[in-house]
């Protein structure tokens, strides 16, 4: 899912001093480093300790526009950030306990945060009368409450149209499609292939293989990184790279007019459709589980974006960390999501429209369960 213009939600918070210089890109490595100094050399400063466990389920974006607010942790201090505030207000350190009761939780003197449980929402109170509650609005912790829309007509006719149909036409002249399957080229990478199964936007299967594929340099560029990677303790966690045209067709198709503005335009393509785009995260070599990032895969909202100040020190360590090693070899982040990365020679290559099942490369992997 390619969202362009989610900047609308954008949030132009003053807290913007909050994100690290260490999200700049850096420099290529020269050929005679080792894969130590390269793997310290990703690092975005001093790993940080996580945030109290406590603090995380009301960590999040309150409200929309001007109004909204972000309650955030850095340093072992919880704050509340706000367009209006030119300093954010401490509200709590790690050492302070929570005012708690059944269903609410006190920051301050004026501020608390209450839950409905009949909406399974949270609310912002205020001790100023003048000032509305303000619901939660982003995904929280919940990792099942994403972007999803009704699809205009069901996946399966769409699917059948849109194998009927070409992609646009293109001028000029284009490398030989050499596409490599990711799964193959290191244990480390595994995969959780979203539009394979029923957790996505469209709450249904829109591939029929749980496979990721790149053309050729970029799939040698992402082994650099999980190489970098794997010393620190992570591996890479796919959830989407080449994507044939006519599922980038469904998309658009199987969206309202109203919900388009998150989803490629078939008639331009995407850089997914030309194998030089990929979709993932780390996940933690010891254990298997995915690092928590600021925001959730495929999540409309401000947390996608890769500089969004909110979430923990260590979630935003983590994104901080993927983003420089990607673009350590020849990646750029998407302005718009975190978890998408394009390789530098994509123009190099056209829009391809084959499946998964006519490549005619390997195997289905077997680390496909995630």
């Amino acid at each position: 899912m390619i969202l362009h213009v989610t900047r609308r939600f954008r949030l132009p918070l003053a807290l913007c001093y909050f994100i690290s210089a260490s999200v700049l890109p850096v420099s290529a490595p020269l050929k005679a480093q080792t894969a130590a100094s390269t793997s310290d050399r990703i690092l975005p400063g001093p790993k940080p300790p996580d945030a109290p466990l406590q603090w995380k389920e009301f960590l999040g974006i309150y409200g929309t526009g001007k109004d909204a607010v972000i309650i955030l942790e850095r340093d072992q201090k919880l704050y509340l950030s706000s367009e209006k505030e030119t300093q954010p207000p401490l509200l709590l350190e790690s050492g302070n306990g929570l005012k708690k009761s059944t269903d609410s939780v006190q920051l301050n003197d004026c501020l608390s945060i209450r839950r409905d449980n009949r909406q399974g929402t949270s609310y912002l109170l205020s001790c100023l009368s003048s000032r509305q509650p303000l619901a939660r609005t982003d995904a929280g912790s919940d990792q099942t409450h994403f972007y999803h829309v009704t699809p205009v007509r069901s996946v399966g006719e769409l699917r059948e149209e849109a194998l009927k149909l070409s992609p646009p036409a293109e001028t000029g002249s284009f490398r030989k499609p050499d596409l490599v399957e990711l799964a193959t080229l290191d244990p480390a990478i595994h995969l959780d292939i979203r539009y394979a199964g029923a957790n996505n936007f469209l709450s249904t299967p829109v591939y029929t293989q749980a496979r990721a594929f790149m053309q050729r340099p970029a799939a040698e560029a992402l082994l650099r990184v999980v190489r970098k990677l794997q010393p620190l303790g992570y591996g890479l966690l796919i959830h989407d790279a080449y994507r044939p045209w006519y599922v980038t067709k469904i998309f658009w198709d199987a969206t309202p007019t109203e919900g388009k503005i998150f989803v490629a335009n078939p008639l331009e393509g995407s850089k997914h459709n030309r194998g030089c785009a990929v979709d993932l995260t780390l996940y933690d070599l010891a254990t298997g589980k995915a690092i928590e990032m600021p925001g959730l895969y495929d999540e409309m909202s401000p947390r996608s974006f890769p500089t969004f100040p909110g979430g923990t020190s260590l979630q935003r360590w983590h994104r901080d960390l993927l983003r420089r090693a990607m673009e350590f070899e020849g990646f750029t982040v998407n302005e718009d999501e975190w978890w998408h990365f394009d390789y530098k020679e994509w123009k190099q290559y056209g829009i391809l429209n084959v499946s998964f099942e006519k490549l005619g490369i390997g195997q289905q992997p077997a680390n496909d369960s995630h």
